[in-house]
């Protein structure tokens, strides 16, 4: 089987999740503006939490490096999909006889593709599966962006699922 590292047990892609994507750009870009505005220096005297603030920074410029991904422990540790997946040794919930089972329900809320990205999974494999996975993240796509429609949706009262 492929390397699963950024496959979530759920069938998700963690170079697709903002963690990964657009929270470290952007922290990159506020680290670099702070530090060319002088901040790198002066910040403490603005504020007696700015070292604390720094550091954090810091950490979430770094993520796209340092993120475990799912199978690493990111995410919720309560996950009901991860422990059911970890306790049936299911590498990923599509290739489990009940999918998708209840546990599913508050992530299809989130995530409106990943039925479908399921689907297609199992249809083509992981390998082909994942060659989608990374064209999508050479065009940016990040999991918020579909969120982001559904939150515009539910503004306009539209229906979600």
């Amino acid at each position: 089987m492929a390397e699963l590292k950024y496959v979530t047990y759920c069938g998700l892609y963690c170079r697709q999740c903002s963690t990964l994507t657009h929270i470290p750009q952007q922290a990159k870009a506020l680290y670099n503006t702070l530090k060319r505005e002088g901040f790198d220096y002066f910040g403490s005297y603005e504020s007696e939490k700015f070292n604390d603030f720094w550091e954090y920074l810091q950490q979430l410029a770094d993520q796209d490096r340092t993120n475990p991904g799912c199978r690493g422990g990111c995410g919720d540790p309560g996950c009901k999909v991860r422990i059911c997946a970890r306790d049936k040794n299911v590498e990923i919930c599509v290739y489990c006889d009940e999918y998708p089972c209840s546990n599913f329900d508050s992530l299809l809320r989130q995530y409106p593709a990943l039925l479908g990205d399921g689907k297609k999974l199992k249809e083509i494999g992981i390998d082909a599966w994942l060659e989608v996975q990374e064209e999508r993240c050479s065009r940016g796509y990040c999991f918020t962006d579909t969120r982001y429609d559904i939150e515009v949706e539910k503004e306009q009262g539209g229906e979600i699922p």
